[in-house]
C-alpha cells in the first residue's frame, strides 16, 4: 500500500516538471479565415463624435471609395471611415447574464440562483481611428454576433486598410520621424 501511494505521488510530482516548462509562442497565421461579404449585419454601440445612440444596421465596404461605411436599417448611410484613418482593429467580448437569468437568480426560490449562469457571449469589432474630419482621435465598437463572421470582417478590413497583424489584431505602425 505505502509503495502505491509512494509511486502515486512521484507521478504527480514529475507531471508538474512537464506542466512549468517553457514553450515556445504560437504564430498566429489567419489562413483558415475567409474574407467578409460586402455587407455585415452589426450594432453601432458607440464611440463616434456626434452619435450617441445605438443603432442597428449594416457596416459596407466601400472599395471605390477607400472606407468603411454604416448604413441604418433604412438603407441610409450614418457613417463612414475612411481605411487610411484606422490605427487598431481588434475584436473584444464580454458574457453577460441574459435578462431572463438575473430575473429569476433573484426569484426568493431554492436553486434560483443557478440561472445566473445563464451567460451570453456578446462579441464586438473595435476600431481606433484618426477622425480626419474633427481632428480627434477616437474607438468605436460595433457589435457582431457570429465569432466567424467578426473574424472575417477584422481580417478584411485590416488587410484593405493596409495594417500590420499582432495575434487577431490588426494596427498601423507609427511613422518614425525624419531627423
Amino acid at each position: 500500500m505505502h509503495r502505491t501511494v509512494f509511486l502515486f505521488i512521484l507521478l504527480l510530482a514529475s507531471s508538474a516538471f512537464v506542466i512549468g516548462q517553457p514553450r515556445p509562442a504560437e504564430k498566429s497565421a489567419n489562413p483558415e479565415v475567409k474574407p467578409a461579404p460586402a455587407t455585415v449585419p452589426a450594432k453601432y454601440e458607440g464611440g463616434l463624435f456626434g452619435y450617441r445612440d445605438k443603432i442597428e444596421g449594416t457596416l459596407k465596404f466601400d472599395d471605390a471609395n477607400l472606407r468603411l461605411a454604416f448604413f441604418n436599417k433604412e438603407n441610409k448611410e450614418i457613417f463612414a471611415l475612411p481605411f487610411d484613418s484606422l490605427n487598431v482593429i481588434y475584436p473584444s467580448s464580454e458574457s453577460k447574464t441574459s435578462t431572463a437569468g438575473t430575473v429569476i437568480s433573484n426569484a426568493p426560490l431554492p436553486g434560483a440562483g443557478l440561472a445566473s449562469l445563464l451567460k451570453e457571449k456578446r462579441r464586438y469589432l473595435v476600431l481606433s481611428f484618426d477622425d480626419p474630419d474633427a481632428d480627434v482621435t477616437g474607438t468605436i465598437s460595433f457589435r457582431i454576433d457570429d465569432k466567424d463572421l467578426l473574424e472575417s470582417v477584422i481580417y478584411t478590413l485590416g488587410t484593405k486598410a493596409k495594417l500590420s497583424q499582432r495575434g487577431d489584431s490588426y494596427y498601423r505602425p507609427r511613422q518614425k520621424p525624419a531627423i
